[in-house]
């Protein structure tokens, strides 16, 4: 069972130093409790405690790695079975899956689809994350031969290594040392040769079941042999069973504290049909998917499922919002326009998007709003005449420009005069009421 703050308080050091961000140790407890702190941010909790809080104030779904460098995903650490209670972590990592008997150029034009599918959506870069190489034909040298090329195209996107010869496996991951691959096959006929595999390569573990019975027994016998990180499959294929297993592991792991099915869990939906694949990774990733594999990465596949995946994995009780600053589109001179908007990021990309398509060059003052949009900001007093004019002052535009007019959106045009009363010298020009209408406002402008 999870321990009380109470509990958690009466093993830390009680010098209330602040050293971990919170005012007392009292505090810094109730977070840990709560699974809203991790208990390295206390330089002097002892050897002995942290022994004992260790494994209390870890999240019930144990956070771990895939790959490196900047296309790294994080994966686990979930503490809730719904977004808002809390908020989701790690959003699950999407793989393209490449067998070893595809031909190579088709295994060549996987590879590009893994790395030119990169996009970004309301400031976020969405992508693939991992490559699963799938051993189709049963033959080492063929599945070595895949990785090698993997491991020579695509360096920094993540492996996972799919086979369940412990022989095939060695071969593959040696291309892949030290980047935090993913050997996925160990099931109950091999867990012993496989589990050799995966920590004489420093991987993780992928375990593969044929029932959530057997899940739970293979990941018990995979941590007695000294393995730390795994990713569990309980053999889910079709939609239902998918979402079946995926809430009753997720359930287990944090409303029952079973620390065997409180691990990350992948999911394959490869389908020929691209559509029913499309519909069977959103189920996946809707339902506690941490890693889903797909067969193929269509470009209207992918934004509708790297879309779905950033709705769900945004926190419901924070607004996605943007650096409050003054951005240049296209290349303003001294006479361009100079509009301002809040920062909700849905606010900044869609305005900036219809100042860009109108072909004008301006510049965009984005106000620190705490992310609520034009009209919440405003009856909330967060967008005022004060907070605009403070900006305009401080952010030393007036040495960039010729003119003193500021574009105010039409939603606040009440706004017009007390700004022009706090600006002194500027004219205050009330702007369209919808984004849609800047185009045509700005090209009128001549």
């Amino acid at each position: 069972m999870a321990l009380t703050g109470v509990e958690i308080f009466k093993m830390l050091p009680k010098t209330n130093c602040k050293k971990c961000g919170q005012p007392t140790c009292l505090a810094f407890a109730m977070k840990l409790a709560q699974r809203q702190a991790s208990l390295d941010q206390c330089p002097d909790v002892s050897e002995d405690a942290k022994k004992k809080l260790g494994e209390a104030s870890a999240p019930p779904v144990r956070p771990m790695t895939i790959g490196t460098g900047d296309r790294a995903a994080k994966l686990g650490e979930e503490t809730v079975l719904f977004r808002h209670e809390k908020k989701f972590v790690n959003p699950a990592a999407i793989a393209l899956a490449i067998k070893d008997t595809d031909p190579d150029a088709e295994i060549s034009n996987k590879i590009d689809d893994v790395l030119a599918s990169e996009i970004d959506r309301v400031g976020q870069k969405l992508r693939i994350d991992a490559i699963a190489l799938m051993d189709e034909s049963g033959d080492a040298g063929k599945l070595e031969a895949l990785a090698k090329t993997v491991a020579g195209k695509a360096p920094a996107v993540a492996a996972i290594v799919c086979t369940t010869n412990p022989d095939a496996a060695e071969a593959a991951l040696k291309h892949f040392s030290g980047k935090n691959a993913v050997l996925y096959g160990a099931n109950k006929d091999n867990l012993e040769a496989m589990a050799g595999k995966a920590k004489a390569a420093k991987a993780i573990l992928g375990i593969a079941a044929a029932s959530l019975d057997e899940l739970a027994d293979l990941t018990e016998k995979a941590k007695g042999l000294g393995i730390e990180d795994m990713v569990i499959d309980s053999g889910a294929r079709k939609a239902g069973e998918i979402l079946r297993d995926n809430t009753l592991i997720r359930r287990g792991a944090i409303k029952k504290n079973i620390k065997a099915v409180g691990y990350p869990s992948i999911n394959f939906v490869t389908r020929d049909d691209s559509i029913l694949e499309a519909l069977l990774a959103g189920v996946a990733i809707a339902k506690y998917g941490s890693i889903v594999v797909v067969g193929s990465a269509e470009k209207w596949k992918n934004l509708a499922l790297f879309s779905l995946r950033q709705n769900i994995y945004t926190d419901p009780q924070v607004p996605m919002q943007v650096k409050q600053d003054i951005y240049k589109i296209g290349e303003p001179g001294p006479e361009a326009p100079f509009l301002v908007t809040t920062n909700f990021s849905l606010t900044y990309f869609i305005v900036s998007g219809e100042v860009e398509n109108s072909k004008v060059p301006a510049r965009l003052a984005v106000l620190d709003s705490e992310g609520l949009s034009v009209l919440t900001a405003w009856a909330a007093g967060k967008f005022t005449a004060s907070k605009i004019a403070q900006f305009v002052k401080e952010s030393g535009i007036e040495n960039d420009l010729k003119h003193r007019e500021l574009i105010i959106p039409g939603y606040v045009a009440i706004l017009s005069g007390a700004i022009e009363d706090k600006l002194e010298g500027w004219k205050i020009t009330v702007g369209p009421r919808e984004a849609n209408a800047l185009p045509a406002f700005l090209k009128s402008r001549g």
